[in-house]
């Protein structure tokens, strides 16, 4: 199973009225707001992130990978796009924007599994994940990035057993973040799986990796996965790339 239906496979099967759509400045693809990266313009017009849409005044919204995005920027692409969006060409974009999207991204998700385990929608430990899986109460299940093979191997086994999908492939999804990352997240040591059993809360850490691994895209990661998944296609009802 490949990483997007992973993803998928916790999202809702229809779009959250309460999550409008925006149009992606670069690519002009429209998708729900939450699938994409807003950047804000700060008080001394420098471009900054902000990916979780809490910025007040204006914002441009994008829904290219990291790659995309660089090159844009190297080719003055960018600047054109955040000038119309802004209505202003006294912006000043910092080199390392794609660095810092990266690092407000990685930030929102751990910070999303760290919520979601304060609330006791998280499990950790092999053996305990393995007997929850088995008993069909995962939604979500993730692997750190220096998780070993047969580790994952044996969880997917029980995972797939849990969900009636032998056969399948059905797989959890290495994340881009080693053991003392997610420990770190946790505020535990040595985080290696980690399984949602709240369904709601799958869809809400879902969605943060996601667009976390959308915008790292392949090999675009600290630790890579080895397979990042690619953006999803918007649909092509005009929306405002502002907001």
């Amino acid at each position: 199973m490949t990483t997007n239906e992973n993803l998928a496979a916790v999202k809702p099967k229809q779009r959250d009225k309460r999550n409008p759509e925006r149009k992606c400045i670069l690519s002009g693809e429209v998708r729900a707001r939450d699938e994409l990266i807003r950047l804000a313009l700060g008080p001394s017009g420098e471009i900054l992130p902000d990916v979780r849409a809490k910025a007040p005044g204006r914002g441009a919204w994008i829904g290219v990978d990291r790659a995309t995005l660089e090159t844009a920027q190297a080719k003055g692409q960018l600047r054109g796009a955040l000038a119309r969006s802004f209505k202003s060409g006294d912006l000043a974009i910092p080199d390392d924007l794609a660095d810092r999207i990266t690092g407000a991204l990685e930030k929102n998700a751990l910070d999303r599994i760290g919520l979601e385990s304060r609330s006791g929608a998280v499990i950790t430990g092999s053996d305990r994940i393995r007997e929850t899986a088995r008993a069909g109460r995962v939604h979500l299940l993730l692997h750190a990035a220096d998780a070993a093979e047969d580790g994952r191997r044996k969880l997917d086994q029980a995972w797939r057993v849990g969900k009636e999908a032998e056969g399948s492939g059905r797989q959890g999804l290495v994340i881009p973040a080693d053991r003392s990352i997610l420990g770190a997240a946790l505020g535990r040591e040595n985080v290696v799986h980690i399984a949602i059993v709240d369904e709601r809360a799958a869809k809400r850490v879902s969605g943060a990796i996601s667009r976390w691994m959308n915008f790292t895209g392949p090999g675009g990661m600290a630790n890579p996965c080895g397979s990042g998944s690619q953006g999803m296609p918007g649909n092509e009802r005009g929306n405002k790339g502002t907001e």
